[in-house]
Order: C-alpha cells, then sequence, then structure tokens
C-alpha cells in the first residue's frame, strides 16, 4: 500500500504501534532536556502509550543491552583506531554511555511498547 510505513522504520521514527502515524514522544530526539516526554495516548489514533502502571520497568533492561552494546562498540573503536591508555577507555565509555543514553531510552521504550503493549497494527 502506498501510505504504509513498515515495522522498523516506525520503530526508529517512534511511531504508534497501532497507526503508525502518531508520534509517541511529545518532543524530538536533538531536545535534550525534554527528550523523555511522552505523550499519554497517540495524537491520531487515541491509542494508549501507559498500558498499565509501571509498564516501562522492562524497558529499562532492555536499554541497559543498549547500553552495553554501545560500551562494546566504543570499547572496541578505541582499541582499534587508537589503543590508549586505562583511563582514556574509562572517558570514552563513560561519554559513549551519556550521549547515546537519550536514544537508548527512547528506543528501548518503544520497542518495549511494540512488543508487550497490545496494540496490533491497523
Amino acid at each position: 500500500m502506498p501510505g504504509e510505513t513498515n515495522t522498523l522504520s516506525s520503530i526508529w521514527h517512534a511511531r504508534c504501534p497501532r497507526c503508525r502515524k502518531g508520534n509517541i514522544f511529545k518532543h524530538r530526539l536533538v531536545q535534550f532536556t525534554r527528550f523523555a516526554a511522552m505523550n499519554s495516548e497517540c495524537p491520531v489514533c487515541k491509542a494508549s502509550f501507559n498500558p498499565e502502571p509501571g509498564f516501562y520497568f522492562g524497558a529499562m533492561f532492555v536499554s541497559y543491552a543498549f547500553t552495553v552494546a554501545i560500551m562494546v562498540a566504543v570499547w572496541l573503536a578505541l582499541y582499534v583506531l587508537a589503543d590508549p591508555a586505562d583511563w582514556i577507555y574509562g572517558i570514552g565509555l563513560v561519554v559513549g554511555a551519556v550521549v547515546f543514553s537519550p536514544l537508548s531510552f527512547r528506543l528501548s521504550r518503544v520497542l518495549w511498547l511494540y512488543w508487550f503493549g497490545g496494540h496490533k497494527a491497523a
């Protein structure tokens, strides 16, 4: 269908799992002070983004997995490109985790909502 988007694109752009048009988050990712603000429901189809209290607790484990992957990638890049002193590795890992934390946070919540939110694509 011409206007239809695929699931991976909808996840990456943080779109509603039901209609795939409405934004899950209120602000863009680059607004670092407000990256976590979520809409309570889809502005297009009114699907709830908060199915129950504590729903996103499990997304914390997905975010942890992303953070580990980011740290492994940063460590590997530093090791292959420069093999610096140990303190540089430590700084690089902390900076990598902090810089990518908004992306990790949002992507883990979107995946959790898609996997366990109870929404089926229309």
